[in-house]
């Protein structure tokens, strides 16, 4: 929900709430985490290229 993805992070509580969705849910937290700083080192990368 951080991120800016409320209804992404919905489907993940609710995926939490139950002890069988918390391993998926997880996952998912941590692949998405994964993408936002990729996404971070992206933008980084393209705005130096700019300024060169």
């Amino acid at each position: 929900m951080l991120q800016g993805k409320l209804l992404s992070g919905i489907v993940c509580l609710i995926l939490q709430i139950t002890i069988i969705g918390w391993i998926p849910a997880f996952l998912w937290a941590v692949t998405a985490l994964n993408r936002m700083y990729a996404d971070r080192r992206t933008n980084k990368i393209i705005r130096e290229m700019h300024r060169a």
